[in-house]
């Protein structure tokens, strides 16, 4: 087989992941070629914008997929909660690897979550965990931060922040488990569409790279982040409302829990579907049905044209 370029942003967590990923890829294809292509993001240049400025955009993954489809690179590994639903002609999700712990964690200098003391200061660049806090503890302040997970860390050893609230994956990756203060509850802390795991974009006509992650692909993952994706499309994947989904697997029944919240976080939805996993594309659309009938869609502002 031909050797195959790789691409990737430059940060030390996403070249991290697609270095586990290319490990996994020769131990499946011993003597494989490959290597990796590091590109800067538009998400990457511009980390004073807070997240939900670009939400839909897939401000980092644009420049992987121009380099797809120009034939730069073979594949693009993404965190699959910053690709978008719709995916650019000529490219396709083509595998997913095993999801990492899904929840959203605390790292603090002040305890637990609980242990905080009024107008503390929370750090976070997201939208959804925001809403999710305050519902849970409105005393707390809100600091809009953005950068790598270096940085936000070094906000809370600096005293800039009291706390911040980040993916577990992110650390678990980095190996830094023992910076995790707290565990936050998926019940109170709905995680966003696909945290915690690793997707590969490939060109739609290229059979043999798209064969070659067949033999990678963790089937759950695959089955729980599609009908994931499918609830977020079906309401409306650019939005910039906070919405999240997460789907767990067990004895071939797939539970997905949905949540969707206003834009200042005074109200927020939250319902779960069950259902055969084999039929998980089905299952997202349901959920999404179900909480429209609940009212979601008063909560979802779509984004202006660009």
């Amino acid at each position: 087989m031909r050797e195959i370029t790789i691409g990737t942003r430059g940060s030390k967590l996403a070249v991290l992941q697609a270095e586990w990923l290319l490990t996994k890829l020769k131990e499946a294809f011993p003597g494989l070629e490959a290597r990796l292509i590091k590109t800067t993001t538009r998400g990457d240049r511009c980390s004073a914008t807070t997240l939900d400025k670009f939400a839909g955009q897939g401000i980092f993954v644009k420049e992987l997929e121009k380099a797809l489809l120009d034939n730069q690179i073979d594949l693009a590994v993404h965190s699959l909660k910053d690709l978008p639903t719709e995916i650019p002609d000529g490219l396709t999700l083509a595998a997913t690897t095993t999801r990492l712990d899904p929840r959203d964690v605390l790292v603090s200098r002040a305890g637990r979550l609980a242990e905080f003391a009024p107008s503390s200061k929370i750090g976070t660049g997201s939208h959804r965990r925001a809403v999710q806090l305050l519902a849970l503890r409105p005393d707390l302040r809100i600091c809009d931060i953005r950068g790598n997970i270096d940085t936000r860390l070094r906000k809370v050893c600096d005293g800039e922040v009291d706390g911040v609230i980040v993916a577990a994956a992110a650390l678990i990756r980095m190996g830094w488990e023992n910076r995790i203060t707290e565990y936050l509850p998926i019940e109170h802390f709905t995680p966003a569409v696909g945290q915690g795991a690793l997707g590969i974009e490939t060109r739609s006509e290229d059979k043999e790279i798209t064969a070659l992650f067949s033999a990678i692909n963790d089937e759950p993952t695959w089955q729980c982040i599609t009908a994931e994706r499918a609830f977020l499309q079906a309401l409306g994947g650019g939005c910039r409302a906070p919405i999240a989904a997460i789907g767990t697997v067990s004895n071939n029944v797939l539970k997905l829990s949905g949540m969707v919240a206003s834009a200042d976080g005074d109200h927020i939805l939250r319902a779960t579907k069950e259902g055969d996993a084999l039929h998980y594309e089905q299952i997202g659309k349901h959920l999404a049905r179900k909480m429209t009938e609940m009212g979601a869609l008063q909560y979802i502002a779509k984004p202006k044209s660009q």
